[in-house]
C-alpha cells in the first residue's frame, strides 16, 4: 500500500517517502487518517509545487481513502481466490476520483520534464514509477481493468528497474519489481496470458523473495513492504507469519485497528479462537475507552467479526447476537452490512429457521445489491445454506 492497507492492500507499490516535511503525513496515512493526510500533503504540495513526489503523496491519500469508505481495505477482500479476475467495479466520488486523476497526471508531467533535461534523474524516474504504480492500483482495485493495469504496472516496474541499475542499493525501487512479480504470478493462467503484453510473466516466489529484502532494508517503503507481507502471508495460508509481520505494525500504528482485526483473522485460521476473540474485544475496548484517538473504530467491523469467528466456531447464538448487534447499528458498511445479514440467514438455515432465512437474505441484498455478498445470498434463497462438511 504505500499504506494499503491490508487491508489493507496494495497491488502495485507507489513508493513513499518519510521526509521530514511529510512525515506527520504518512503517520496519519499509516493509522487510517486519511484526511489528517491529505492535509499535510496539501501543505507540502503548496511548499513545494514544483516536485513530483508530493502531487504523488496527496494521490495515495486521495485513492486510498476512497478504498477505505469503499470497504476495499479488508483483507478479505483481496485474499480471495478470485480477486485478481473479480469483475465487479467499485464507485469511487467523482469529485475524488477527478482530484486523483489530475494529481497523478501532474505528477507524470513533472517528471518527465525533469527526465527530459537528463533520463538518468533518479529521484524522476522513482516518481515516475511510482504515478504509473498508483494508476495500476486504480485501475485493479477501483475499475477492474486488467489490461490497462498490466500495462501500466509494467511500465511502472521499468522505471524502477532502471533506478535500480543506477543504484543497486536503492532497496525501495526494488518493492514494485517485488509486488509485480507476485501479482502477475498468482493470476491464473488465462488471466496471466495479459503479463505477455508487457513481456513479463511474473514469479511469486522471487516476489516475495523481493519483498521481503525491502521489508528488511527499505527505507521510504519499509512499512509498506511489511503490510504487502501480511496480506501475503495470509492469501498463502501461513498465518502465523502473518501475526510475525502485524505484531510490529500493531505497535507503530496504534491507531489503525484493521491490523489488530487483521491479527484476530490469523488467530482463527490457526485454530486459535480464545486469542482471536481477545483481539477483537481489545479493539472493542479501545474504540469505547473514550480516548478521541479511537473514536473512530466502527463498532459494526468488530461486532461482524466476533460474530463471524463464532459462526466458524459453530457458537451460533452468540454469533447470531453479534451479528445482529451490526445491522441494527444505524450506518453499518456497504459490504460489512451486506455480510452480516447473510451470515444471520446462513445462521437461521443451520438452525432450521428457513422463513427468517429467506428474509435476511433478502436484507443483504437490498442493503447492498452489487455486492458478491448479494449474489451469494440470491442463491440461499432458492436453496438453503449447508456448511460443508
Amino acid at each position: 500500500m504505500c499504506g494499503r492497507w491490508l487491508g489493507l492492500a496494495l497491488l502495485l507499490a507507489a513508493g513513499c517517502a518519510a521526509g521530514q516535511t511529510v512525515a506527520k503525513g504518512w503517520d496519519h496515512f499509516y493509522n487510517l487518517e486519511y484526511r489528517e493526510a491529505i492535509q499535510v500533503f496539501e501543505q507540502a504540495l503548496a511548499a513545494s509545487p514544483q516536485a513530483p513526489e508530493n502531487h504523488n503523496y496527496l494521490a495515495q491519500a486521495i485513492l486510498y481513502q476512497e478504498l477505505y469508505r469503499l470497504g476495499a481495505l479488508e483483507s478479505e477482500l483481496l485474499t480471495g481466490n478470485d480477486h485478481f479476475t473479480r469483475t465487479e467495479k467499485l464507485r469511487p466520488d467523482a469529485a475524488e476520483e477527478a482530484r486523483f486523476r489530475a494529481s497523478v497526471s501532474k505528477a507524470m508531467d513533472l517528471a518527465q520534464a525533469r527526465l527530459g533535461a537528463d533520463p538518468n534523474d533518479p529521484d524522476a524516474l522513482y516518481a515516475l514509477g511510482s504515478s504509473y504504480a498508483l494508476r495500476t492500483n486504480y485501475e485493479f482495485l477501483v475499475q477492474k481493468a486488467w489490461r490497462q493495469a498490466v500495462r501500466d504496472g509494467s511500465e511502472a516496474r521499468k522505471r524502477h528497474n532502471r533506478v535500480v541499475k543506477l543504484n543497486p542499493q536503492h532497496y525501495d525501487a526494488r518493492l514494485s519489481q517485488g509486488v509485480y512479480d507476485y501479482v502477475i504470478g498468482s493470476l491464473p493462467w488465462h488471466a496471466r496470458l495479459l503479463s505477455f503484453l508487457s513481456g513479463h510473466s511474473g514469479d511469486k516466489n522471487r516476489g516475495i523473495e523481493t519483498i521481503l529484502l525491502v521489508a528488511g532494508k527499505g527505507a521510504r517503503n519499509r512499512v509498506d513492504a511489511q503490510v504487502m507481507l501480511a496480506v501475503i502471508y495470509r492469501r498463502e495460508k501461513q498465518p502465523a507469519w502473518a501475526i510475525r509481520v502485524l505484531d510490529p505494525l500493531i505497535a507503530a500504528y496504534p491507531r489503525n485497528y484493521l491490523f489488530r482485526l487483521e491479527k484476530a483473522h490469523m488467530y482463527s485460521d490457526l485454530g486459535k479462537k480464545q486469542e482471536a476473540v481477545e483481539c477483537l474485544r481489545e479493539v472493542e475496548r479501545l474504540a469505547l475507552s473514550g480516548n478521541a484517538a479511537y473514536a473512530r473504530i466502527p463498532l459494526e467491523k468488530v461486532y461482524y467479526e466476533l460474530g463471524n469467528v463464532q459462526f466458524w466456531y459453530n457458537e451460533l447464538d452468540a454469533a447470531l447476537e453479534n451479528l445482529r448487534r451490526v445491522t441494527q447499528r444505524p450506518n453499518p458498511g456497504l459490504h460489512t452490512g451486506a455480510l452480516a445479514w447473510m451470515r444471520q440467514g446462513q445462521i437461521l438455515d443451520l438452525t432450521g429457521q428457513r422463513a427468517e432465512a429467506q428474509e435476511a437474505y433478502r436484507r443483504a441484498i437490498q442493503f447492498a445489491p452489487r455486492t458478491a455478498a448479494a449474489a451469494e445470498c440470491r442463491r440461499y434463497l432458492s436453496s438453503p445454506y449447508k456448511r460443508k462438511a
